[in-house]
């Protein structure tokens, strides 16, 4: 596969796999790991990502809708897959063909879906501990819920779990109210499921009381932190896998007092050496890094003027040539530039971050420095 711009990301699948083995380290024996590579994996690549974590130790995979399911075992991903979102029941018999678990939280929708299924269909229960989102909310739902799981002939109850809403703070009181009732709902087993599972990337490891016999793992197996709060807390560092890479396509000499940009928000003060990378909205480098500074020859350069869908400018340190590399997301020399900088500057999270990045930019997966796939979304 080839790519035909001077844009491109760069993944590191062993820096991925370094930290599925970590997590694997730290969690008790008997805890098994969902590796979550929804949305693309956060930006890397479901498939990519997902071989990575299963071949690092993960057991399971977690998906957000149906349709990123179906798409990983056409690519042969044979792993045990969770839909953790809401899948309409009319398409119950295609997950049960395919033997993609669902989440299950409604008893309407329970008898929906078995009006569709001449197959087994296993589900997660959601229960909803005060994440606000989905799931059953009381235990009087639980058991209406149960009654009804019991009565169908195709639907087995594999799992149970609930999502938290506030691990990735230090401050934990609404953490353990989730907790404990979430084990008031797990009483109500009559036997508990296969599968309990409540730890999110935060949770997993800052929580071990709460990984019972399966964590779901997400940022964290990026090499990011759930936030930046608990970033020291973690018990062990973790490896960053993204890294956003452009050249220059145009160096000039902006005389003092010219415009630049839609909108002519900035004028030059003296004048300037401008480069023009070819990045810009539509690849999801949005119009508030205006501002923001990249990497040029291992010096930081700011964003300046509006980013265009296509393309921005940057104000260079000196004259450097067209073609130069650009660094937006990782290191240079000394200088490193981080998807939390990023973050920082638009308000936001880093999981927003590199989710958001454009299937338009190229994926370049590494084994070290050794290149093993490129992967270009407008030519597949």
């Amino acid at each position: 596969m080839h790519y035909y711009r001077d844009t491109w990301m760069e993944i590191r699948l062993d820096a991925i796999s370094e930290n599925v083995r970590n997590i694997r380290r730290y969690l008790a024996e008997g805890t098994e790991l969902m590796a979550v590579v929804k949305a693309d994996g956060y930006g890397h690549g479901a498939e990519e990502t997902a071989e990575a974590a299963l071949e690092a130790g993960a057991k399971w995979i977690g998906v957000a809708m149906l349709d990123e399911a179906l798409f990983l075992r056409k690519r042969g991903i044979d792993a045990p897959i969770l839909v953790l979102g809401y899948c309409p029941p009319q398409h119950a018999q295609v997950a049960a063909e395919n033997r993609i678990s669902l989440t299950a939280f409604q008893e309407g929708w329970l008898e929906e879906a078995g009006r569709h299924l001449t197959a087994p269909l296993n589900v997660h229960i959601k229960c909803d501990t005060g994440m606000g989102r989905l799931g059953v909310r009381t235990l009087a739902e639980l058991d209406s819920l149960l009654a009804a799981l019991k009565k169908s002939k195709w639907i087995r109850t594999e799992g149970v779990f609930t999502h938290f809403a506030a691990a990735d703070t230090l401050e934990g009181d609404y953490y353990q109210k989730q907790l404990e009732k979430f084990q008031a709902f797990l009483s109500r087993f009559p036997e508990r499921p296969e599968w309990i599972h409540a730890s999110n990337s935060a949770a997993a490891l800052l929580h071990p009381e709460a990984a019972f016999n399966l964590v779901r793992t997400g940022i964290v197996m990026y090499g990011l932190s759930p936030s930046e709060e608990i970033k020291p807390a973690l018990p062990f560092p973790l490896k960053p896998a993204l890294s956003l890479h452009s050249r220059l396509s145009h160096v000039k000499k902006a005389e003092k007092g010219a415009k630049i940009s839609y909108g002519c928000t900035y004028t030059a003060e003296q004048d300037e050496w401008i480069g023009t990378v070819p990045i810009g909205y539509a690849d999801g480098w949005l119009r508030d890094l205006q501002g923001q500074e990249v990497l040029v020859n291992g010096k930081r350069a700011p964003i300046v003027g509006r980013i265009c869908m296509d393309q921005c400018m940057i104000r260079l340190p000196e004259r450097v040539d067209p073609g130069t590399l650009v660094t937006l997301i990782g290191r240079q020399g000394n200088e490193e530039i981080s998807a939390d900088e990023i973050a920082r500057k638009r308000n936001t999270i880093n999981y927003e971050i590199v989710s958001t990045l454009s299937q338009r930019i190229p994926r370049i997966y590494k084994q070290g420095e050794k290149i093993v796939k490129i992967k270009n979304s407008l030519f597949s």
